[in-house]
This record gives C-alpha cells, structure tokens and sequence, in this order.
C-alpha cells in the first residue's frame, strides 16, 4: 500500500509531513535514484504553479536530485500539461510538477510523469515510496554531483506548441474572450497563446502574489468570468484551475459550459469527422446521462471509469480511446496530449465554433442535462455496501425503479470519512427525494454495523 503518493502524487499542506522540505529532499533523492537507473546520466525537469512554498520545494528537490549525481532543469511557472509535453519535447527522463492543483494556496504537492509524459503508474510510486525509506544512497562527490539549470524559453515552446493544434487556415480574429488564469500557472502562457492566435482577450487572475492561487477565481469560482462576460458581451469566457489541467466555460449568455458539456460538443464533432476512435467517449461515474444520450444519437457511447482524471487516462490507454475527461472541466484530447489540459481544450471548442460559425450557446444545446442530486453523507467508518444489504437492497430497487431513465450511484470518498450518493433522472422532485431517503438509510445503516460476527 502507498503511503506518501494519493490518487494524484504526494500532496498536503506546504511545510507539514510530507511536503516539507526534508522530505521533499529525500523524494529527490529518490527519484535521482530510480531514474538513474534506467539511464546513464538523466536530466529530470522541474515546473511548479504560482504558490508561495514553491520556492522552498523546487530548491529542495533539486538538492536531493542533483546529490545522487543527476541533473535538474528549471521550468518556473508553467501549467501541468505543459510540463508534460516539455519532458517529452526535451527527451527528459522525468518531468516533475510542483502543484496542488485547485487547492487553496496553503497546500502544495508533488506529481511525476515519466519521458513519454504519463504519469508514473502505481507500481512505479511504490518503488519510489521504498527507496525514500531505504538509507542506501550513493552520495557522489566532485565532479559526479549533478547540475542544475533554468530554461528561459519553456513558455515560448509550450505556447509554439499550442497554437499549432489550432489549424492554420482559421484565426479568432474578432472574437472577444474573458479568461480567467486563477492566479495561477497559466498567467503568462494562456494570454499569449489566445492574443497571439487573434482574439480580443480581458485577463482576470494575471496577477499572482504566491498567496491568491484559486483565490474567489478561476475554474473553482466562475461567478466573476460569468459577470463579465455579460458585462463586456464577450464572446465565451475560459477559466482555468491552478495548474491549468481543468477548464470551464461561460457562453455567450453568462451560463457555465462544465466538462460533460465540452466533451458532447468535442465528441460530436469527432464522430462526424471519423476521428473518434471506438466511437467512444471516456468519462467517470459522476458524468450526467445527457452525455450519453447526446453521443447515441450520433452513434457513440461513453466508456465509465473511476474518478479522478488518472483513471480516465488508464481507460483510455486500456481501450485505445482518444477523448475522455471528466464533469469538474478535466479534458483529455490523446492524439496530441498525455494529460488533461485546460488551454488545448479551449482551442478544440475555439475551433469548432469559428469553423461552423455557432456560438457556445448553440453548440451547447447538442447535449440536455438530466436533473441530478449529489449528497454527501458523514460517515464513523467506510462500511463496504455489501456489508449493508438492507441499503443495498434499497439502492437496487431505486434504481430499478429509475429503469434507463436514470441512476444511482453510492460511493466513498478516497480522502474523506464521507459516503456520496448521486440520483439522476427525469424528475427532479422524485429523485430528491430518493437522494434524501438514501442519506438516511446511509445513516442509519452504518450506526447499525456490528461488523463480521465470529
């Protein structure tokens, strides 16, 4: 079992176990360690977001990589997925994101991706967790000490990198654009690619100060971007989390566009042009059955996986599906990405609109939501629903009641004592009411528990 890496690396509060700086060092150590491995002399990259402490953390991860005789290399402030595709353009061995994403700023965390630009499988977090605990280091000295360097020009290459999957015969000329960079990661890049590629843009959350990360803006908090874009009767509005992995969009008329939604419009539009593969579309439990019967009338479908974005890309690997991402505005287009990435899906949906001259609200109404309620439930202990089964019986019998009208999902959560219950359907008073009556059955089942007798 890991012990230091989550569903989405190592992550905790900046200068607390495990993101302190000792630890953090040892981590350096060993991943030096485990790449070095498999590779005579590997350079490992090093980006980070906006926070506060990544000074402190990208200064102790390179001391631990560059003391086992490895090289380390500065990317400064750049999105998650532009560390991604950096490792895999510069032939690095390891490309390390220092992030918590959309965490508040008192939180830091760590993810590694391997030289195709994946993140590291489990299996390969584990051998890090051992080698962390192990003592058994070679320390070189002299001239075998690793080096470490800034790359000055990785915002010039991702961004290169990104306006060339915007074809070159269509332009955003005249289009007008509010983004909103959450004070994060994508406060230089996404400007720069969006103006350079022709749009009028209005920043909000350009001005990062280490402590107004996810601050009141970005992709957590689309209030502000839905006021102006009503205000300055913008086009669309694109807000971004921290690290710039999650997208959200404001239409035209100031309404939210979340991922279910970018993924109907993107998988539509893919199916028609015969490149959606497997005429399938990859998204997580949680996403809403309008998805599912936007695609079906198109003649695609939606493959489940667990959630978390992570999960997505191991189905998508795992069936050799090409678009995938999840409700919270994570977006994973693989032919020309190994990670969910928020600018790269605002130029997809950016595409098809001035290629069929729709506005967001037009291409939006391809996909209807089905009234869903999800209710979080506080739990003493994390029962397994087989252990219950007058609540799962219960459950059964709702959801066949519901029929291919609807669903209902039980579930617990990875990082909280919490049990979450979605209900969707047709009728929203029905399945609130469902909802309800499953927090109390919840409740009460697990007071009940008595455990395994014997």
């Amino acid at each position: 079992m890991k012990k230091l890496f989550g569903t989405d690396g190592v992550r905790g509060q900046a200068n607390v176990h495990p993101i302190s700086p000792d630890l953090v060092l040892r981590l350096g150590q060993a991943i030096g360690h485990f790449f070095k491995e498999k590779h005579s002399h590997p350079r490992i990259l090093i980006g980070k977001d906006t926070r506060l402490s990544g000074y402190m953390l990208e200064q102790a991860l390179a001391s631990g990589i560059c003391s086992v005789g490895v090289d380390a290399q500065f990317l400064g402030p750049l999105p998650t997925p532009g560390i991604a595709y950096l490792t895999r353009g510069l032939r690095a061995q390891a490309g390390i994101v220092i992030s918590a994403s959309h965490n508040p700023f008192e939180d830091n965390g760590i993810k590694i991706f391997s030289a195709n630009g994946y993140k590291l499988p489990d299996e390969a977090e584990e051998k890090l967790e051992a080698i962390v605990e192990s003592t058994d280091f070679d320390l070189p000295t002299g001239a075998r000490i690793g080096r470490a360097k800034r790359i000055d020009d990785a915002i010039g290459q991702y961004a290169v990198y990104l306006k060339e999957q915007f074809p070159k015969h269509l332009t955003l000329d005249g289009l007008r654009i509010i983004i909103d960079c959450a004070n994060g990661a994508s406060y230089k890049v996404a400007p720069k690619v969006f103006t350079e590629l022709g749009a009028e843009c209005f920043l909000i959350g350009v001005e990062p100060n280490g402590t107004n990360i996810n601050d009141q803006c970005g992709a957590l908090h689309p209030h502000k971007i839905a006021e102006d874009v009503k205000l300055y009767k913008a086009d669309l509005g694109l807000a971004f989390d921290g690290d710039a992995d999650r997208l959200v969009i404001i239409d035209d008329k100031g309404d939210i566009v979340d991922g279910d939604e970018i993924l109907a419009i993107c998988g539509i539009q893919m199916m028609k042009q015969g490149r959606l593969r497997q005429n399938t579309v990859v998204s997580t439990v949680m996403s809403n059955m309008g998805l599912d019967i936007a695609l079906e009338r198109v003649g695609a479908q939606v493959k489940r996986s667990k959630v978390g974005d992570r999960y997505v890309m191991e189905e998508m690997l795992k069936g050799d599906y090409n678009l995938g991402g999840e409700q919270s505005g994570h977006l994973i287009f693989r032919d020309s990405a190994t990670t969910g990435d928020g600018i790269l899906a605002a130029l997809h949906v950016l595409e098809i609109m001035v290629a069929e001259q729709k506005t967001v609200s037009e291409l939006k109404a391809c996909m209807v939501r089905l009234p869903q309620v999800l209710k979080n439930v506080r739990v003493k202990e994390k029962v397994p629903l087989e252990q219950l089964p007058k609540l799962a019986e219960r459950i059964t019998q709702l959801k066949a009641k519901l029929g291919r009208g609807g669903r209902v999902l039980f579930r617990y959560s990875g990082t909280e004592s919490v049990a979450r219950i979605m209900v969707e359907g047709q009728n929203l008073s029905e399945i609130e009411s469902m909802a309800a009556e499953l927090c109390h059955e919840t409740t009460q089942a697990i007071a009940n528990y008595k455990g395994v007798a014997g």
